[in-house]
């Protein structure tokens, strides 16, 4: 079988003893990068020496059918850098050909710096949604901010510390610069750090530079923020995705402060 294998994001005594069991007796290892991968095994004190298979975003289209093959006789572990494979990290295209293939997947739950970072923030857990990484140029940057800015479920980003004062500063324009969020950085390591704020403070606090990892944490907006044309296609995009009308309709409204009738009724005009 494909097995998923969460590692730690930063600190190794995160490291699950499952997680330690399957590493000393893996035969095969895909990895994002195998150093990487040679520094874990090292640095948890395993001495097994499985064949390492390079499995990255550049190659992982190309790979995966292979791997998939090799999966039928043997437990393939496959890994990313930190966290769980398959989160903006290779593994997709693995787990969806083996899906494909009829072989089975499974997963070694562990680290995860999306919900990590979730549950330090001191923003609302109990809806959210994770945007990946942020566009490198401005303008798209702009681009995904300003459709998002309506979004009313608390928002996960990862982004370059290089580039984090610049994303804070778009997103204090497109979001408002009163909006909270939370910036997480070096999470699990000893120089973990979590600035919370407004995006205004947070760009102050940014200004001087900020180094390593970083998760940026957003607050969604509030129901007085999102327009009725919003909310419509809010309802339009959860219909998309399996949910009954009604329901949609119903849970933006109970966000949003829009009338669950007006929603639907608006969002049918639409879909007809």
């Amino acid at each position: 079988m494909i097995i998923l294998a969460a590692t730690p994001i930063g600190n190794l005594g995160d490291a699950s003893r499952r997680l330690i069991e399957v590493l000393e007796g893996a035969t095969v290892i895909a990895a994002e990068d195998t150093r990487t991968t040679q520094r874990l095994l090292a640095g948890l004190g395993i001495g097994n020496r499985p064949r390492l298979i390079a499995l990255h975003d550049h190659n992982e289209k190309d790979r995966a059918p292979e791997i998939v093959e090799l999966a039928r006789d043997h437990d393939v572990l496959v890994l990313s850098d930190a966290g769980m494979p398959t989160v903006s990290d290779p593994g997709y295209g693995v787990v969806a050909a083996a899906a494909a293939a009829g072989v089975e997947v499974t997963a070694i739950p562990g680290p995860s710096a999306v919900v990590t970072a979730l549950a330090v923030a001191g923003l609302p857990t109990d809806r959210f949604t994770f945007e990946g990484f942020v566009p490198r140029k401005a303008g798209d940057r702009a681009r995904v901010f300003r459709e998002l800015s309506a979004e009313p479920r608390t928002m996960v980003f990862f982004e370059a510390p290089s580039r984090v004062a610049a994303t804070l500063a778009d997103m204090a324009t497109a979001f408002g610069a009163d909006r909270r969020a939370a910036v997480c950085r070096e999470l699990t390591k000893l120089h973990e750090e979590v600035a919370r704020g407004s995006l205004a403070a947070l760009v102050d606090w940014a200004a001087a530079g900020v180094r390593g990892e970083v998760v940026v944490v957003v607050a969604g907006a509030s129901a007085r923020e999102v327009a009725f044309p919003d909310a419509v296609t809010h309802v339009l995009e959860q219909v998309r995705s399996g949910i009954r009308l009604k329901d949609a309709a119903a849970d933006v409204s109970a966000h949003t402060g829009h009338s669950s009738r007006e929603l639907y009724q608006a969002a049918l005009a639409v879909k007809g």
